[in-house]
């Protein structure tokens, strides 16, 4: 009989985790890739340019200022930027994606992060090319109107203004996760900014011990406070932590809590 030599077991290659920064890439390819994602993100430099040739066309002289085209180009962003962030969660589940995402990459949490992360980046690009829009038409405006050009944002007031974009894309993003459907999502979004601080603001109105309450809880008014660059005292930033403790944090935490625990399809 010959014996059979049996070689030495060779030891098994630990898988590295996908770095970071090519997660972020796969996130941002999927955000444009998608005709919702494309017309979505696509729609906030037309809207852009429209929203400024009007302030340009229907403004009076006297209007002709940077605050005015940032106004302008703002409220259509302000609506839109909450929309890709839903979108961008609820992608994985409204387009059956989610069952290939969470196999290449078993750690939920993660993903959920780097869908954070590549938000932020689409929102401050997107912010950016606001501020450029607004900033040529206040130069043309301004010289087609025959007034000096005002530029009357101070640096104080555009890093609030950033912040404001910010937050209504962590209000959407956090709904996303929430109830990870897309038309849900969505219109919980505009019950939430739409709806909700106008019953806030009434039962301020007809009960004297939420008035001092309310602007602890209603995230809208610390939002609108942002974009108009009026937070400025202490008392006021507790104000904005405690409606992002309340509208983002929480909800967020029991969401990702809940999607690490479902069936994905």
């Amino acid at each position: 009989m010959t014996a059979t030599i049996v070689p030495p077991a060779m030891g098994r290659r630990t898988a590295r985790p996908i770095p970071i920064a090519r997660l972020v890439k796969v996130e941002l390819r999927k955000m444009f890739n998608t005709r919702s994602g494309f017309w979505m993100l696509t729609s906030i430099g037309v809207l852009s340019v429209i929203a400024t040739g009007a302030v340009v066309i229907f403004a009076p002289d006297s209007d002709v200022t940077y605050a005015s085209f940032a106004s302008a180009v703002g409220f259509p962003m302000s609506v839109i930027l909450p929309m890709i962030a839903i979108l961008a969660v609820t992608s994985e589940w409204s387009q059956r994606s989610g069952l290939t995402t969470f196999t290449l990459v078993p750690s939920r949490g993660r993903v959920i992060g780097t869908k954070a992360v590549a938000t932020l980046l689409v929102g401050l690009g997107s912010v950016a090319v606001a501020f450029t829009v607004g900033a040529l038409g206040n130069v043309v405006g301004s010289a087609l109107a025959g007034v000096d050009t005002v530029w009357d944002i101070s640096l104080s007031m555009a890093p609030q203004m950033v912040l404001g974009n910010l937050v209504g894309m962590a209000i959407g993003f956090t709904l996303g996760v929430v109830l990870r459907n897309s038309a849900a999502a969505i219109v919980g979004y505009f019950v939430v900014s739409l709806v909700m601080p106008g019953i806030l603001v009434l039962l301020a109105q007809v009960r004297s011990w939420f008035e001092d309450l309310q602007p602890w809880i209603d995230w809208n008014e610390t939002q609108v406070a942002l974009f108009e660059g009026a937070t400025n005292t202490g008392e006021e930033w507790a104000m904005l932590g405690s409606t992002t403790m309340i509208w983002i944090v929480i909800p967020l935490v029991i969401g990702v809590l809940l999607l690490r625990r479902s069936e994905v399809k």
